[in-house]
Formats: structure tokens, sequence, C-alpha cells
């Protein structure tokens, strides 16, 4: 088990007045809806983390992207046991492309944001909630 938190990026795609929602293809919580992200690797900038992880899971690239917080939450791997991750997300707006789910992802369907906290039983991680609450807040213009 880790002691130390593992860095997590992850990137929020926002279309109109929907944001891309990915469906898990593997353990751990297959089938849950998840954020396009990941692991960080040993000296990776967080963004480009979260900008590479979108790319693999979906095809889409994005342009200019917005820091929007870090989320403690715990992740649980087989062999390793749970342990704590420090998870950072970004905010980008859709500009062009058909997500193509891929590597981690199963599905991905762009889901209206004020749906999303009707469906949080579905929802992958616990610090998700927190997170699409922040993003609504952000794109009513608060901080």
């Amino acid at each position: 088990m880790f002691d130390y938190p593992r860095p997590c990026s992850g990137m929020l795609v926002v279309k109109g007045d929907a944001v891309l929602v990915l469906e898990r293809g593997h353990r751990p919580r297959r089938g849950c809806f998840d954020v396009p992200g990941g692991f960080v690797d040993a000296g990776e900038d967080l963004e480009a983390a979260a900008r590479r992880e979108l790319r693999e899971e979906t095809g889409l690239t994005v342009g200019k992207a917005e820091f929007l917080g870090v989320y403690w939450d715990r992740y649980y791997l087989r062999g390793f046991g749970q342990f704590p991750t420090m998870n950072f997300y970004y905010l980008a707006r859709w500009r062009g492309g058909t997500p193509r789910p891929a590597d981690d992802a199963a599905g991905a369907e762009w889901v209206p944001i004020a749906q999303l906290g009707r469906r949080r039983e579905r929802f992958a991680w616990k610090d998700m909630a927190r997170v699409y609450a922040d993003l609504r807040r952000r794109l009513r213009g608060g901080r």
C-alpha cells in the first residue's frame, strides 16, 4: 500500500450545457461514470497529463484549459489495496471532433451538466460530486 497520495489529473470538457462523461471499461468501478484522466507520470506536468489522458481515452484535444481545483480521494488497485489520490482537474471547452472511447473508457457521452448531481450513485469516485458542483459554480461565473 502507498503511504503517500498518488497524483492524478483529469480534463472536464464542456460542450454547450453538457460535459463529456466516460464509462469506465476496467476495474475498479467498471461501468461507472468517470472524467477523462488518470495517474500523472513521473516528471509530467499536471495539465499535460490531463491532456494526454483525454487524448488516450477519447481521441480529443482541446485548446486553452483553466484549473478547476484539487480533490482528495481513494483508489483501489488490485495487489496494493486502497491508497490516497490527489486529483487535479482542469476545464476546457470542446472545439470539435467526436469522442471515441479507448484505453480505460468503454463509452463516452455528453451529459447535461444539470443532470449530474442526480446520477451520483453512478460516479466512479466520491470526489466527483464536488468536482461537478464546482464546475457548475465556475460556469455560472463563480470561483
